[in-house]
């Protein structure tokens, strides 16, 4: 069975900035560590020969969708990582030449990004690890869908933070829920490759269960 690294969100208006400086209400020094330890990350799977995959989010207000322009009206939220902006841009990590970069438009779950879940199925991974932010938004959100699409699930519990919510919380949460293991970047003998119960890759998506429809 393939893995994949799954880089989320690490972009300057999520990680560095006034942006992230007026909503970010986590212990001093979290983002940069979490941006840090994921960049090692990046580092170690490409030693490894794992693949990573970069996800990165725009936020303009013609991405956004009716529910999305009402939310931030009611609540005095102002877009996001604009196209071509510097909070766009990359934090601490970049895409070397030939990894794949998916861009989610106003949304939270990489799955919405085009092709995002046609790459992994046609790369017969099966897989997937997380790092990036935030860990109760976007990487749960991914995260979600990918254990219900019957991914395997990796979070490097030093490679991400919650925003609103604790990170103990969530994280125990993803355990609970989504069976996900949890460790940390320094571990990659752990996380680059998946020993489970399972040793003959399917492709998530083909499973009978997904298939048998309603009993």
């Amino acid at each position: 069975m393939k893995t994949a690294l799954v880089v989320v969100d690490l972009q300057n208006d999520f990680c560095a900035g006034p942006v992230v400086a007026a909503r970010y209400r986590g212990r001093p020094g979290t983002l940069e560590r979490v941006t840090a330890n994921a960049g090692r990350a990046v580092d170690l799977a490409r030693r490894a020969g794992t693949e990573v995959v970069f996800v990165r989010f725009l936020g303009d207000v013609e991405y956004q969708r009716p529910s999305w322009r009402r939310r931030d009206r009611v609540l005095g939220k102002a877009p996001k990582c604009l196209a071509g902006s510097w909070g766009a841009q990359f934090h601490g990590v970049a895409p070397a030449p030939g990894e794949r970069v998916f861009t989610k438009y106003a949304c939270f779950d990489a799955f919405f990004a085009h092709g995002f879940g046609q790459h992994l199925r046609r790369r017969r991974i099966g897989h997937l690890v997380f790092a990036g932010v935030y860990a109760d938004v976007c990487v749960d959100s991914t995260a979600r869908t990918a254990f219900q699409k019957g991914f395997h699930l990796t979070v490097l519990t030093d490679c991400t933070t919650a925003l609103h919510r604790s990170d103990e919380e969530t994280l125990r949460f993803m355990e609970t829920v989504y069976g996900a293991r949890t460790t940390t970047h320094d571990r990659p003998r752990a996380w680059t490759r998946f020993d489970g119960e399972e040793d003959e890759w399917s492709p998530p998506e083909a499973s009978k269960a997904a298939s048998a429809g309603p009993r």
